[in-house]
């Protein structure tokens, strides 16, 4: 908390004062970063674009967002495992992510014929595997293949197109 208060120029007091204890301040934290992810990732979800524009926004998104806040991915896990008061909160919270509309599109385009069919579910996580593990291994990642803090962040841009290529190219009809 010491370190945290002299980062924001204030006293240790006045830190927990608006917080009293790492916990409420890790949560004030998060819910502000999520509050500017959520909307993004659910205007992705709702957008009346095409399946293989929105796989491409989101991977995008995700990869821009988490290099500008690249300890949240691996906090979050950590917090979703380790409290399960948090992880309930957050995965009812009313502005969490909400990617029903995106399954059903999913669902309406394999019914057309347009994509392979594939469980929706299993396509999001693929998405999601693909684009947060970095993030949360950045350690693991960058020993095992021996690059510096440069190379990981342009690996992770490489990643935008990578990743939607891949996953679109797994469903596209061919």
């Amino acid at each position: 908390m010491q370190e945290i208060a002299d980062e924001a120029s204030i006293n240790k007091a006045m830190l927990h004062y608006y917080y009293k204890n790492k916990q409420q301040l890790f949560q004030a934290v998060f819910m502000q970063a999520f509050s500017k992810f959520a909307p993004q990732v659910n205007a992705i979800f709702n957008a009346s674009e095409g399946v293989f524009d929105k796989i491409r926004h989101f991977v995008s998104n995700y990869i821009d967002f988490v290099m500008e806040n690249p300890d949240l991915p691996s906090f979050l896990v950590q917090e979703l495992n380790n409290n399960s008061e948090f992880a309930s909160s957050f995965m009812n919270h009313e502005g969490r992510p909400n990617p029903k509309p995106f399954i059903d599109h999913l669902h309406k385009e394999i019914e057309a014929g347009a994509i392979r069919p594939i469980n929706p579910k299993q396509l999001l996580l693929n998405i999601f595997a693909l684009s947060a593990f970095p993030f949360v291994a950045p350690v693991m990642v960058k020993g095992l293949l021996n690059i510096s803090e440069e190379e990981f962040a342009e690996l992770m841009q490489e990643r935008k197109t990578l990743i939607a290529d891949q996953i679109i190219d797994s469903i596209k009809i061919k």
